[in-house]
């Protein structure tokens, strides 16, 4: 684009992450000429640190992405190397599937996808500036001075808003290594008024494969058979994903290697005071494990091949800023890697981060109509919760060109919408990560029920064909008829039925019982029952394995459901944007300020703002609804 004209679009994405992937796809499908700015088109979906999609509470969102009809689920069935369900002897709560990519495929999959879809435009260039009329979003400037304009804009700019990488003293300014970082929209971002703060986040070094001594190593395979993430990967893919897995290889710290950290701490940049962003509690740096559990003699490390045919490998767990001597001298301490050869030293990158509490539960700015953030923008870390945030601004920034409803995703809907509403009322101290403990209701957000929660929502936005909406429908009357058929089978106190039930290592009845009573027993399975009373229906192994959750769960997700019921009652009372906080007698200066400041949509989303009580709760209740009562007699 080297001419002066101004181009003009209905949405514009800044960024070509995970979360602008899904932002630009979603708005481009609902019918609107949207155009993706990148720094490098071949970069788009590149995974700047693990190459790896999924995980504890990550799964489930990947899974509500695709739901969603997201692409990420696909992307990763069709160029994954290695899939295994997390928990996977644990409860259905807390399972989750995590899948080794090859990393070069992922990213040219996303490339090929982005730029054969309609209505979608991909543009190289930096984006310095937002362009506003007034209160809204008139669109962007780029390189060349050229004003692209627009009715809505999506951020999406991951690690590199300002971004600063550190390998020991040496610091070099970037978002990713070997590339540029972009600081004036920084300070377009600031200019507007939003509160921007600093964040960090770190990689490890990139090995040679072949001079590690896999020997003395723990192989970790596949899971066989391989559990796909999207409900969109047809029995033709399925095949495909029957080849063979790569295996990854697990090993671990030392006290030595301990011990050669230590003695270099004053040369990390995490601790002399070079670095100043907080980083991940959750994913700390080697150094920062080394000193915040000095009682662990050692920490496991992951060793991740980045691709089928890819000599580099992924050691996952010594995320590190260290000097690159250090690195090599540490690293070479650990089982299996006494003659590694690095290929790339780790390094950690500051940045800056827009504070989520700007935004609303739609992910969009409080201060501007029609600008939209999503991913590490908010405070957030992982290609996950950055693809979930992409589809939810995307297509409420859709929503609002095409002056719909903005699509707000509650708590009991998604992890999407727990992660929102964590980000947008209490904020973030450091890179906010998802995990199944965040969720009030993970019994009832499951992997294996996101279709179920959000297809229809889907459906009704106009992004499920029919013939998904089909296969969609026909699993759920799968599923329905074969668990009324579990329920109305009934089975009588005969010699023939207890022997069956001794074979199973489970009590005699002595009154008729059904399948499905049976099937809540911890002992017998569904496989028991369906061996000797088949379904009418072939079934899947996974809508096995979902049927059998919600039959054995059954009490669970009923309270679940009535705790669902009450918070949904209390999400109905509306708080009117222009409602008076200071007006409320009884309410502290801190409350009232938290309350003005975040502008809560519900009443629910009130209770959920740090430091507002109960009773605070309460006393705004009892205004919102004498306003309400006031309006109603003046009508």
């Amino acid at each position: 684009m080297s001419s002066k004209a101004s181009p003009s679009f209905d949405v514009v994405v800044v960024g070509g992450g995970h979360a602008g992937i899904e932002a630009a796809l979603v708005c481009a499908r609902l019918g609107l000429r949207t155009a993706l700015a990148t720094f490098d088109k071949d970069k788009i979906g590149e995974m700047s640190c693990n190459p790896a999609i999924g995980g504890l509470g990550k799964g489930q969102l990947v899974k509500e992405v695709d739901a969603l009809s997201g692409e990420m689920g696909l992307a990763i069935d069709q160029t994954g190397i290695q899939f295994r369900t997390l928990n996977a002897s644990r409860g259905p709560a807390v399972r989750s599937s995590r899948a080794q990519a090859d990393r070069a495929a992922y990213c040219w999959r996303m490339v090929k996808t982005l730029c054969s879809t309609p209505n979608l435009t991909v543009i190289e260039t930096e984006v310095l500036a937002i362009e506003t009329a007034g209160r809204r979003v008139a669109g962007v400037r780029i390189r060349g001075d050229i004003v692209v304009s627009a009715q809505a804009v999506v951020i999406t700019t991951g690690t590199f808003l300002c971004g600063l990488m550190h390998t020991g003293e040496k610091q070099i300014s970037g978002g990713r290594m070997g590339e540029q970082a972009s600081v004036r929209l920084s300070e377009s971002l600031r200019h507007l008024g939003l509160s921007v703060g600093r964040l960090k986040t770190g990689t490890p070094a990139r090995l040679y494969a072949p001079s590690i001594d896999t020997t003395k190593l723990t192989e970790q395979p596949g899971d066989v058979p391989v559990r796909p993430f999207s409900l969109r990967t047809d029995c033709s893919r399925m095949r495909q994903l029957e080849r063979e897995q790569v295996s990854c290889w697990i090993t671990s710290t030392n006290a030595q290697t301990h011990e050669i950290i230590a003695a270099n701490v004053k040369r990390s940049p995490l601790f002399n005071g070079q670095i100043k962003g907080t980083g991940p509690r959750y994913c700390p740096s080697i150094e920062d494990k080394v000193f915040r559990f000095p009682e662990r003699s050692s920490h496991h490390i992951f060793l991740e091949p980045e691709g089928r045919d890819s000599d580099v490998v992924y050691p996952n767990g010594i995320s590190t800023s260290l000097p690159a001597d250090v690195q090599e001298e540490f690293i070479r301490s650990i089982c299996g890697l006494e003659k590694v050869k690095i290929l790339r030293h780790g390094y950690a990158v500051e940045y800056d981060f827009v504070d989520p509490r700007e935004l609303d539960a739609a992910l969009k700015v409080k201060k501007l109509e029609g600008l939209y953030l999503a991913g590490q923008i908010n405070g957030t870390s992982g290609y996950e919760e950055a693809a979930a945030q992409g589809i939810l601004a995307g297509i409420n920034a859709a929503h609002y060109v095409l002056n719909r409803e903005p699509l707000i995703i509650r708590r009991d809907q998604g992890y999407l919408g727990v992660m929102v509403d964590d980000l947008i009322n209490t904020g973030v101290l450091e890179p906010y990560r998802m995990f199944t403990s965040r969720a009030e209701y993970r019994l009832h957000l499951r992997e294996d029920n996101a279709d179920a929660r959000l297809v229809p929502v889907a459906r009704a936005l106009g992004l499920v064909n029919d013939e998904h909406w089909r296969l969609f429908e026909e699993r759920q009357r799968r599923l329905a008829s074969e668990k009324q058929r579990l329920e109305q089978t009934m089975l009588k106190p005969v010699d023939e039925h207890n022997r069956w039930l001794r074979t199973l290592g489970s009590v005699e009845i002595e009154d008729s019982i059904s399948l499905a009573a049976l099937l809540r027993r911890p002992e017998i399975r569904c496989a028991d029952i369906f061996a000797s009373f088949p379904p009418a229906d072939c079934l899947s192994e996974f809508e096995v394995e979902r049927l059998e959750t919600e039959i054995k769960f059954e009490g669970y997700l009923k309270r679940q459901e009535e705790d669902i019921a009450r918070l949904q009652r209390m999400e109905q009372l509306e708080i009117p944007r222009s409602f008076c906080y200071g007006a409320v007698g009884g309410l502290s200066v801190e409350v009232r300020e938290r309350l003005s400041h975040i502008r809560p949509r519900t009443l629910g989303q009130a209770s959920r703002i740090a430091g507002v009580t109960p009773a605070a709760v309460s006393l705004v209740a009892i205004h919102v609804r004498r306003g309400q009562s006031a309006q109603n007699r003046s009508l």
